[in-house]
């Protein structure tokens, strides 16, 4: 299984889990995230969410991410999935899990690698709701602006 991955098969969080952590003794810690598709968003019943993807670049984007989480805590491990499609409330629409020595570090590289996706994956998100739909979110930054970066870091080490 790839650490990093675009799919629109559903996302397996055991799977990812296993794959990472196996034949490594040593961890301390096992942190996850998983997005889900919420049922009530900005004030409105959503029905389901759409998500499209460039997908060879945003497969790279999160690779990008796990190297960089890589670079501020060097003794984790990474994965982290994301699902495109049409995904019902409830589905997961990422995964991510970092395995470290320590608690602290592997949560705090699940919270930067969110926050990242959200600023350089080229994934975009159309919200069905009653009455209408729109298109929520896309990548704003730059990959390489580091000034978006050191705001990921900043609210991952919280």
């Amino acid at each position: 299984m790839p650490l990093a991955a675009v799919t629109r098969e559903p996302l397996d969080l055991q799977a990812l889990t296993r794959d990472l952590v196996q034949g490594t003794p040593g961890d301390g810690a096992v942190a996850a995230f998983t997005g889900l598709v919420r049922h009530r968003n900005q004030g409105r019943t959503v029905h389901f969410l759409e998500y499209e993807a460039y997908e060879p670049l945003a497969a790279k984007a999160l690779e990008r991410i796990i190297n960089e989480a890589r670079e501020t805590w060097p003794a984790i491990r990474m994965g982290m999935h994301h699902r495109i499609g049409r995904l019902e409330i409830g589905d997961a629409s990422i995964i991510i899990v970092a395995a470290s020595p320590h608690r602290a570090d592997a949560f705090a590289a699940c919270r930067y690698a969110i926050e990242r996706v959200k600023q350089i994956v080229p994934i975009w998100k159309r919200e069905h709701f009653e009455g209408g739909e729109i298109w929520l979110e896309g990548a704003p930054a730059d990959p390489d602006d580091e000034q978006a970066k050191l705001i990921a870091h900043k609210i991952a080490c919280v």
